[in-house]
């Protein structure tokens, strides 16, 4: 009689695929939580998210520039605020701040009225809110997030480039 030859089976070939399918799913997992986290810190936070300008509801002080769009997103450990709007004359303007809402000032990039800014959070739904143009003080104001969340009100004072004083408030709608 003779016997049919067996087929080999390599068990470490076998214990290896296991292992990598096993890790891969682990990983994807690790992956999923901790993108879930970030959002979950993203969303906590009422001021995150895009805000458009509502001028029917603001009063801006004359030559003030106007801030038609404002972006809050996390960036890292960080916040980044983007703003897109209008100078004086009409010009489109961009300017970007990236830092912490902890009162430390933080350079500001694209705006030629200051070259730093600073976000102290006063409680959930309110910053304070401080501009610097070589190291004094330009604007400061608040940051009122509605307890619906869906609008913001903005309140500053300050001086303008020719050194007159000025007050402005400005509501956005959450786009």
């Amino acid at each position: 009689m003779q016997s049919c030859p067996s087929p080999k089976i390599n068990i470490d070939e076998k214990w290896k695929s296991g292992s990598i399918d096993y890790m891969k799913t682990k990983m994807t997992g690790l992956a999923l939580a901790l993108c879930l986290c970030g959002a979950a810190v993203c969303f906590a936070d009422p001021q995150m998210g895009t805000w458009k300008l509502n001028e029917a509801k603001s009063k801006f002080a004359a030559g003030v520039p106007k801030n038609n769009m404002v972006v809050y997103e996390a960036a890292g450990d960080n916040v980044k605020i983007t703003v897109d709007g209008k100078d004086k004359d009409g010009n489109a303007t961009h300017n970007e701040w990236t830092g912490k809402f902890d009162g430390k000032d933080y350079p500001v990039t694209g705006d030629p009225n200051q070259d730093a800014r600073s976000y102290r959070k006063v409680n959930d739904r309110t910053l304070e809110m401080t501009a610097k143009k070589d190291g004094k003080v330009t604007v400061s104001g608040r940051i009122v997030v509605s307890a619906d969340g869906k609008t913001r009100t903005v309140t500053v004072g300050g001086t303008d480039q020719d050194g007159k004083k000025f007050q402005s408030k400005a509501v956005y709608d959450k786009h």
